[in-house]
């Protein structure tokens, strides 16, 4: 039976995974087509033990030449704090910001900021890509997660640029969601046919949060990747991709899973 165009993912129970505050829209997107979704927060967003090297960095801003934020998360946490140290968009207005896709790029817009280059792909290798021919000599600022990778930076040194590195926000384990994502992944009749993950952080989260009842709980579970990056993720974690987004956002998840589901249908 061909899936309703108008909901081809009827039938479908699909687990979100993003923290709280985030996992609105793309429920919202995947109900609309017709989904069951289940919102489990695999990440909790908090606050870094100290903000000084946001603040050092934040009141010495006249030095950088480049901005660049990996996420939303990113912006928010770097706009809470210039705002906390009374800096307005004018002390940033120098600098050449790099957001690493739509979605960092359009919380930048939100507070008033120029943003001057968004990569090609929406993963860190891209961005090294981007700057790489413009960066020498430059002095730049990267705001992002306690935990990331080190890719951005040490390319960019490699290039000839001085990075300096700052934490805005980091992201843990939610206690509170072990319990409920193992007992709904051990009942058959409400475990999800698709997980999706939108970041390594997920990924790893979800493993820890599931322990070992892993390998017994996820018989007929599909795991959806963003990307190439958090895919890799998930294999180094054994659990295989059965979905993976061409283009690395959140219309670009859907759209592969809504794909997916028609392949499935037609074979």
């Amino acid at each position: 039976m061909k899936p309703n165009e108008a909901h081809p993912l009827a039938g479908t129970r699909i687990l979100v995974g993003r923290a709280r505050h985030q996992a609105g829209s793309l429920s919202a997107s995947l109900r609309s087509l017709g989904a069951s979704v289940i919102e489990i927060p695999f990440i909790e967003i908090r606050k870094p033990r100290s903000f000084q090297p946001l603040d050092h960095a934040l009141q010495n801003l006249p030095a950088y030449d480049w901005l660049i934020l990996t996420s939303a998360n990113g912006v928010e946490a770097l706009w809470q704090r210039i705002r906390k140290l009374r800096l307005t968009r004018r002390h940033l207005k120098h600098l050449q910001i790099a957001a690493i896709g739509p979605a960092t790029k359009k919380a930048l817009l939100q507070h008033g900021l120029k943003v001057k280059m968004v990569p090609e792909e929406y993963v860190a290798e891209s961005v090294v890509k981007g700057l790489r021919e413009t960066i020498e000599g430059k002095r730049v600022l990267l705001v992002r997660a306690k935990v990331a990778r080190d890719v951005i930076p040490g390319e960019l040194r490699a290039a000839g640029a001085q990075v300096d590195v700052v934490e805005a926000y980091e992201t843990v384990v939610p206690g509170k969601s072990r319990a409920r994502l193992r007992a709904l992944m051990k009942s058959k009749a409400r475990r999800p046919h698709i997980v999706t993950f939108t970041s390594s952080s997920t990924a790893k989260n979800f493993a820890e949060l599931l322990g070992k009842a892993a390998a017994r709980s996820l018989k007929n579970v599909q795991f959806a990747s963003i990307g190439p990056v958090t895919s890799a993720t998930l294999h180094e974690l054994r659990m295989p991709v059965a979905i993976e987004a061409r283009e690395f956002t959140m219309g670009g998840l859907i759209r592969a899973i809504v794909l997916a589901r028609y392949a499935e249908t037609a074979g």
